[in-house]
């Protein structure tokens, strides 16, 4: 197992507060956070193994001879992006360029041959908005004439956005289909997932660029949610609907309503408009009442039932990213998000007693106890609780040769101010994340 610390610095630290047994943090002290979150990192690259020699890069051990999709392994990539961004800690640069530039596919547009025919348009989206993410933050591709970051968000967007992915009549028609092909089930069903990624990729490519086509793909989506029922007047984000008659499935997860505030967040600093932090607002006031339980995020479809599966463990650290995220590209959000980010971070890193070290991950945060299930979501949504209440910026962020192209940032300040960056102690750079997608939603509903 790892090191009980990853330095004599963030040992002493964290020893300070107590946390060589366990990883009890003060949540309200940077240093003590960052020291946190890099055992957190530390112990999570433990379960990677596709750096190692006779692996493939990119993702965890997948079926057969493991229990994780392919999708899973963009949320890596995306919360070690986050991390990288918000401590400044660059070391992990060279195994995310190369996990994020293997996978990209022969076409970069994130259809790689030995996936293609199985994956949904929200696992596309999921590993576009992480390529949005190394542009955005300015990783390094890898040179040797690798695709920038954002041209390969670019190519995603551009495929997402034609008609032959979309449902071309009766009540649903324009919604993105969940599955690519025709032959895969769920190939007649609409998730929120695939729409709400498109949605926010559209935004953040509106942001970055400034090109009105990205910002009315977000705006059209948005409305279509709404009009299918998808998204409601009380701002409930429910799961998917048949494409046939567009009767919805009203189950509800967290990254579906975490992602489109991100999506808000970034249409409302892009236009400045009312009508979009209404929306933002309203997204956000509901999600925290309802996906947070005792300060703690909590995921409300299957915790308290003990009927998550392994691709649902990994929801709750996307809601706390995109939260992390809106609250810094919108900041008048912070005052209701940060305290609840806050107490997240303190209940989920309390828990942080289990493994041979003793401060592996669980699941289950409410309770403040270990509830033995370990493994890469679960440390992963440890990472994003502590990474979410750093400020953004302690790496390089914004437009590199390497990540990005030259494309002007479409970035409208009317949604921030001043004074609500420097009271939060943040730039006005961006804390972009990932969503979700999956095969994930063929185990839970198909």
């Amino acid at each position: 197992m790892a090191r009980i610390a990853s330095s004599p610095v963030a040992r002493l630290l964290l020893a300070a507060h107590g946390a060589l047994a366990g990883l009890t943090v003060d949540v309200e002290n940077a240093d003590s956070v960052k020291a946190a979150a890099a055992l957190v990192a530390e112990d999570l690259m433990t379960l990677y193994h596709g750096n190692e020699t006779g692996q493939t890069p990119g993702i965890f051990d997948s079926p057969p001879a493991g229990d994780y999709w392919w999708w899973t392994g963009s949320t890596l990539w995306s919360s070690l992006l986050g991390y990288r961004n918000r401590t400044g800690d660059t070391k992990y640069d060279e195994t995310i360029s190369q996990g994020l530039m293997f996978q990209v596919g022969p076409n970069n547009d994130y259809m790689p041959l030995n996936w293609t025919a199985s994956e949904g348009n929200d696992d596309q989206g999921l590993w576009a908005l992480s390529a949005m993410a190394a542009g955005l933050y300015g990783l390094p591709n890898g040179g040797n004439n690798n695709p920038q970051w954002v041209d390969v968000a670019k190519s995603v967007f551009d495929e997402q956005h034609m008609h032959d992915r979309r449902v071309d009549e009766d009540d649903c028609a324009g919604a993105l289909r969940w599955q690519i092909y025709p032959f895969n089930k769920g190939y007649d069903y609409v998730n929120s997932a695939s729409n709400i990624a498109f949605l926010n990729l559209a935004a953040q490519l509106a942001y970055v660029t400034g090109n009105k086509t990205y910002a009315d793909a977000a705006s059209d989506t948005f409305d279509l949610l709404s009009d299918i029922g998808l998204v409601t007047e009380d701002f409930d984000v429910y799961d998917g609907a048949q494409a046939d008659d567009c009767d919805v499935n009203k189950a509800q997860f967290s990254y579906d309503a975490g992602l489109l505030i991100q999506g808000a967040a970034f249409m409302y600093n892009h236009t400045g408009e009312d009508g979009w932090r209404g929306r933002l607002d309203g997204l956000v006031n509901r999600t925290l009442d309802k996906f947070f339980v005792d300060g703690a995020a909590f995921e409300v479809a299957c915790e308290e039932s003990n009927r998550c599966n392994t691709d649902m463990y990994f929801l709750k650290g996307i809601l706390l990213r995109t939260l992390g995220s809106a609250m810094q590209v919108a900041p008048h959000t912070a005052d209701k998000i940060l305290p609840v980010l806050k107490s997240s971070a303190k209940a989920a890193a309390a828990q942080c007693t289990g493994g041979d070290n003793g401060r592996m991950c669980g699941f289950k945060w409410a309770s403040g106890k270990f509830d033995g299930k370990t493994g890469p979501a679960q440390q992963i949504n440890v990472l994003e609780a502590l990474v979410s209440v750093l400020p953004a910026g302690g790496a390089t962020t914004g437009s590199n040769s390497n990540g990005t192209d030259s494309g002007s940032n479409g970035q409208n300040t009317q949604g921030s101010t001043t004074d609500d960056h420097q009271s939060m102690g943040v730039r006005s750079s961006v804390s972009v994340a990932a969503l979700v997608g999956s095969a994930l939603l063929g185990s839970l509903f198909m």
